[in-house]
């Protein structure tokens, strides 16, 4: 009957550990607002069962508010935590990811409480090295993008204005064609007109030098070998006489 009694209570001591693990689970998720994926779930009630018990004795110790808060690290989605019993002067030494615990060792002895902790934030640099560098190279990832989107646009904009520019250089060379072709012929018509101008000129000059001169001008007279006019020659024209008839 003893026996009985015995393994009866056994197997109830075993339901309640595992009925604590569940609700330490559900517990320490709502401190983070949300709750663990189902992957996290299992991970951590696999160890939970691994480690006798003691990451639902260690919520359960966090939930009635039976310990205190030593120290605590974090990287990335690990942390180590060390925490303090003073009512039985306990240690329990904490490796957590994504704040669900994952692994719980308790002990009598601050020296070796201190040993685990560094232990424990050991590990986890170590295990969020992965996901500290991933977020690195996702941040620099994202600005290459964002760098290579501006950098596409200056370009663009460079481009247009070298369109812009050389459809302008082209007009100016046109015009300054048309210009060079419009003064070559100014410059012929020019020369004609200074040409023609200077003809007037000399015209006007002499003019004006005809009518200033006080010398009288006349025609120059016939020549003394033409004849008078052109009337009966002398020699048939009758002779006179010193008396008339």
């Amino acid at each position: 009957m003893n026996a009985m009694t015995s393994n009866a209570a056994k197997r109830c001591v075993r339901g309640l550990m595992l009925g604590l693990t569940f609700v330490g689970f559900s517990a320490f998720a709502a401190t983070d607002g949300g709750s663990p994926s189902p992957a996290g779930q299992v991970a951590a009630a696999g160890k939970a069962e691994a480690s006798g018990g003691s990451v639902a004795y260690l919520q359960h110790l966090v939930d009635t508010h039976q310990l205190t808060e030593m120290r605590t690290t974090y990287n990335g989605t690990y942390g180590a935590s060390e925490l303090f019993q003073p009512e039985k002067l306990t240690y329990f030494v904490a490796l957590f990811h994504d704040k669900v615990f994952w692994r719980v060792i308790s002990t009598d002895s601050m020296k070796n409480a201190d040993s685990i902790y560094r232990t424990f934030v050991a590990q986890t640099e170590q295990l969020a090295q992965v996901d500290i560098d991933a977020l690195r190279l996702q941040a620099g990832n994202k600005y290459a993008e964002h760098m290579m989107a501006l950098n596409q646009q200056r370009l663009q904009n460079l481009q247009q204005d070298a369109a812009q520019q050389q459809h302008e250089s082209q007009q100016v060379a046109v015009q300054l064609q048309q210009a060079q072709q419009q003064a070559v012929s100014l410059s012929k018509d020019l020369s004609t007109t200074s040409t023609q101008l200077d003809s007037v000129k000399q015209q006007i000059h002499a003019l004006e030098a005809q009518q200033n001169n006080p010398d009288l001008a006349l025609p120059p007279a016939p020549s003394a070998s033409a004849p008078a006019s052109t009337g009966t020659p002398a020699s048939s024209a009758p002779a006179s006489s010193g008396s008339s008839p």
